[in-house]
């Protein structure tokens, strides 16, 4: 009966042992679970943080930059001297320069400086100072912001989206404002013809002596843009006090 005895304790303690054994093995199982639980967690915190505060930090930035910092210098901009093409257009019956909503305009400009253009005007969330291959309205409703007074910075193909110049583009309309008239659009191979060799970038304004004046240059530079905004405001149009 003793030895039964001893063999009952000697089990018990077995048992307890590997009771033990895999409650220790179930502890750090949980820790390596919630270890790996809280390394996920974190990562993906930073995942989120880092961006936020990448942008926060550039958009801080902007707002103490100069628009003459943004973009590349005028020299490096590589600019061609600004063109001015007298409107010889007709007026339509109506006294407008205004087409059927949805004609096509053939423009004999790339991009266009004035012109036709239909009469349903950009206004209200419509109004960017920034617009991307996906959003921008047709060349048409842009042209009649033109007459309204927007000085329009046009971008081509060879600016590619989330590119630097791309990017420092949208800092620049960001700089200026809507209240400035200046807005950034793509112009693509299906609206026209291309910019001349080396030029990927053009301004375009419709004056109030009813002229286009028009300034390619090689790459974006904030000087250039805040020169020709400067030297053709929105009160200098066709249609001054427009949206």
């Amino acid at each position: 009966m003793a030895k039964k005895s001893a063999r009952e304790v000697e089990r018990r303690a077995r048992v307890e042992q590997m009771r033990r054994e895999q409650a220790r093995k179930e502890r750090t199982r949980s820790l390596a679970i919630l270890g790996a639980c809280v390394v996920l967690v974190v990562g993906l915190l930073a995942a989120a943080l880092v961006p936020y505060v990448k942008h926060q930090r550039e958009q801080s930035r902007i707002a103490h930059a100069k628009l003459s910092d943004l973009g590349v210098s005028v020299s490096a901009a590589k600019c061609q001297g600004i063109t001015t093409q007298k409107n010889t257009l007709a007026l339509q019956k109506d006294r407008t320069y205004h087409v059927p909503i949805g004609t096509k305009v053939n423009y004999r400009d790339a991009p266009p400086s004035y012109g036709y253009h239909w009469g349903n005007f950009l206004s209200g969330a419509e109004l960017r100072t920034f617009y991307s291959r996906g959003d921008r309205p047709e060349v048409e409703r842009l042209v009649h912001s033109l007459e309204h007074g927007h000085t329009i910075l046009w971008y081509d193909d060879t600016i590619k989206t989330g590119s630097k110049e791309y990017v420092q583009i949208q800092q620049m309309g960001d700089k200026l404002g809507l209240n400035s008239y200046f807005m950034a659009a793509p112009w693509t191979a299906k609206d026209g013809a291309s910019f001349p060799d080396g030029m990927h970038v053009a301004l375009t304004h419709w004056t109030g002596k009813n002229e286009g004046v028009r300034q390619f240059c090689a790459a974006p530079s904030g000087k250039v843009v805040g020169d020709f905004v400067k030297k053709y405001p929105k009160a200098d149009s066709t249609e001054p006090g427009a949206i």
